[in-house]
């Protein structure tokens, strides 16, 4: 009889992409085929989102969709863990689970389109070795860990996802070294917090390929470092040990780039979100690294309009932003997300007022942004092609992480998706680079 087809959507971070690709990969090593589309699908998945408001809006929308246009599905993610939230709207669902319960999600989807044929199947040949991805093959998301240990007063990330729990390091590795050797070029390491990796099964010595390997964020990036391809880090909290990881960038070994979640730069802000290492002289650090690193790019998120923000403090992330000149920045309004203790704060900012201090953040930090970018006119860059289209070749940087970041424009006369070149750059706006590819 034919394979079961499930539709699937996934929505969410990077982390939850992850999710994803492993509920898909055991799938086709089950026997099921993946269907671009609701017509021919027995059920469809939706993994969800449920860190905002808005974003579990737009998961409640997107089940609302495939039950339109299907009407068997399947919900799980971190919205799965609100099952009554999401049965008072869309009650013929037939199935909720909530994050990483991948056993769940499969076992409903067995329950509602049954396959006959068993997990030794020689169908499962099917399956690459580095199991069923949503990137493109060329760049792969590396999860090292689930969970998160901090109480930040706005997030309910530890509620929906639990405390960490890093994943042992040659478990890691083997994956990471799969990945490489089908032909990705970039790892991009994430986690709900990548400098904490360890931290729960103390930093404890594993093992990968005969050889011991500490279970923490050095010894990981050392070890990634030496399969030849490029690694990115993202979430990275500013703990003291980060300043070991920046001789491995100045060196070549990993990417020369920072993704940290600063969030604000008031201290009286900072402590009321409870923020980890709030009290770091995080500029003084940035100069430091800078001068160790001086290609270092340093991507961060922030938050305005958060209870009890001031104008005092405002100015106050503004100046701070002027002095670190950060290369990439996102910004979001203050949204009270059920269930978050900073719902309970006093002086609630006006939602006028947190849109006038985010228009005024996001023109301060293009300006600096194109400034950074105006530095790089004139440099050849390595880049990594990610598409080829009639009008020439887009690419990214070291700088330039997938889809959130900007991007490398240029004729790419002689390469194809996947390769490394060198570009000349010649022309910058305020978010991406043009140039030429050079011989």
């Amino acid at each position: 009889m034919p394979a079961p087809k499930v539709g699937f959507i996934s929505l969410g971070c990077p982390k939850a992409l992850v999710d994803s690709e492993r509920i898909l990969t055991q799938l086709r090593l089950d026997g099921y085929e993946v269907s671009p589309s609701y017509d021919d699908a027995e059920v469809v998945v939706v993994n969800t989102c449920g860190f905002l408001d808005s974003a579990k809006q737009e998961s409640l929308d997107a089940i609302g969709e495939a039950m339109a246009e299907n009407g068997r599905v399947i919900v799980t993610g971190c919205m799965g863990g609100e099952e009554e939230s999401i049965r008072a709207v869309h009650p013929e669902v037939l199935a909720v689970s909530g994050p990483q319960q991948y056993e769940e999600v499969v076992a409903a989807v067995h329950e509602w389109a049954p396959t006959e044929r068993p997990a030794h199947d020689p169908y499962t040949d099917l399956v690459p070795p580095q199991g069923v991805k949503l990137t493109p093959r060329h760049y792969a998301y590396l999860k090292i860990s689930e969970g998160c240990n901090h109480s930040c007063s706005f997030c309910i990330i530890p509620d929906l996802r639990g405390k960490l729990v890093s994943r042992p390091v040659g478990e890691v590795l083997d994956e990471a070294q799969r990945l490489v050797d089908n032909g990705v070029r970039e790892l991009l390491v994430i986690s709900q917090d990548t400098s904490a990796y360890g931290v729960d099964i103390k930093y404890r010595t594993g093992f990968w390929q005969g050889r011991p390997v500490k279970s923490d964020m050095l010894s990981l990036c050392q070890t990634l470092g030496e399969m030849g391809v490029w690694v990115r880090l993202h979430y990275v909290y500013p703990y003291p040990h980060v300043d070991k990881i920046i001789p491995l960038m100045a060196e070549g070994k990993i990417l020369p780039y920072l993704d940290i979640p600063f969030q604000h730069a008031s201290p009286t802000v900072l402590a009321a979100m409870k923020r980890p290492a709030h009290q770091e002289r995080s500029l003084e650090r940035i100069r430091r690294w800078r001068q160790q690193c001086p290609d270092l790019t340093l991507r961060s998120t922030f938050i305005v309009g958060f209870p009890g923000e001031t104008e005092a403090d405002f100015q106050h992330l503004l100046d701070w932003l002027g002095e670190a000149r950060l290369d990439r920045v996102g910004c979001f309004k203050y949204e009270a997300v059920a269930g978050a203790r900073a719902n309970e704060l006093p002086d609630a900012v006006p939602e006028p007022l947190k849109e006038e201090r985010w228009q005024r953040l996001m023109e301060a930090q293009q300006k600096i942004s194109a400034e950074r970018l105006q530095e790089k006119v004139g440099r050849t860059l390595e880049v990594l092609v990610d598409t080829i289209d009639e009008e020439g070749a887009i690419g990214r940087s070291w700088a330039d992480a997938p889809e959130i970041d900007g991007q490398v424009f240029f004729n790419g006369d002689h390469c194809a998706p996947g390769d490394l070149v060198r570009v000349k750059i010649e022309e910058a706006d305020d978010y991406d680079l043009y140039g030429f590819q050079q011989t």
